[in-house]
């Protein structure tokens, strides 16, 4: 089939909807409408004879020709779109849109800080920051890059980091320490109520502890099981039990001392964030202007 106007434009249509798994969102990214984006693929769907779509009324998945043909496609079209922001450094300043894939802690506590800087310095740069815990391909999900905790990046994409090492550590509210004890030692774990997270994988996290060298890893008890920090910091505060999680997200509760810090020497060091990007593309100017103002003004150090 030759490749005209009107398929070029359906072959972006596709990718969109194919990167996205759904027409509402990629009619958000395309800023069309989703009847106009279903309706045009319908037609190129016709004018090939070949289904690419299966369409319910919940979900768009790829059929074996539409996973054909978007395999093909991906990566070329990629290479356009980095070949027009290449473009952006005859600018004097980048333009266009970011799309970023963060967990909550990253959100509140590395960008939330810069972003009022990044606007005035780039008013020409579209931010959007999809916030989930949940990890996912952000390739395929059509973003530009994620933010991640430097274990857990991909191992085939690029990373660089964007804050220090993040102490891990144990809170509770002085309520639920004064009636139920401060735990003095790892294995006091097990008296308490404890409030476990669910990670981003889908796995219950165990306590890593950690002291002069010495490691134990604790599978608390606990009836109370969150996915969000935030959430999970009322709680705490509420005096449902005692909770683990990255110091940064419990500044502000231990400042106004409805959190305490307990077993605060075995707090435990892990990596800090990274953002991180496919290897087969180079970052976008307006997402190189976004990581050099993160490293400038460090809001969790570097």
């Amino acid at each position: 089939m030759q490749l005209s106007r009107s398929n070029t434009a359906d072959l972006t249509y596709f990718l969109a909807v194919a990167r996205r798994r759904s027409f509402r969102r990629a009619a958000l990214d395309l800023g069309v409408s989703g009847s106009a984006l279903s309706h045009s693929l319908k037609g190129f769907e016709e004018r090939l004879g070949i289904r690419l779509l299966h369409r319910t009324t919940r979900s768009v998945t790829l059929t074996a020709a539409g996973e054909q043909l978007f395999a093909g496609i991906a990566e070329p079209i990629s290479a356009l779109e980095q070949a027009l922001d290449d473009l952006n450094r005859f600018r004097d300043r980048p333009t266009g849109l970011i799309r970023l894939n963060v967990p909550l802690d990253a959100a509140a506590h590395l960008l939330t800080p810069v972003i009022p800087a990044f606007a005035e310095r780039y008013p020409d740069v579209e931010l959007e920051v999809a916030v989930s815990n949940h990890m996912l391909d952000v390739i395929d999900s059509g973003f530009d890059a994620g933010i991640r905790y430097g274990g857990t990046v991909p191992e085939d994409m690029i990373a660089q980091r964007l804050s220090a090492d993040i102490r891990w550590v144990v809170v509770a509210s002085p309520s639920y320490l004064e009636r139920h004890g401060i735990p003095e030692v790892p294995s006091d774990l097990m008296r308490h109520q404890c409030l476990r997270i669910r990670s981003g994988t889908g796995h219950m996290y165990e306590w890593e502890l950690e002291r002069q060298g010495e490691t134990q890893t604790v599978a608390v008890p606990g009836r109370l099981i969150i996915d969000e920090t935030n959430y999970a910091i009322g709680l705490a505060e509420a005096d449902q039990g005692l909770l683990y999680g990255p110091e940064p997200a419990f500044r502000a509760a231990l400042a106004r001392g409805s959190l305490r810090l307990v077993l605060e020497d075995w707090a435990s060091p892990g990596p800090g964030f990274h953002i991180y990007y496919s290897s087969r593309r180079q970052l976008p100017a307006g997402l190189r202007a976004l990581v050099d103002l993160i490293r400038e003004l460090q809001p969790l150090g570097l």
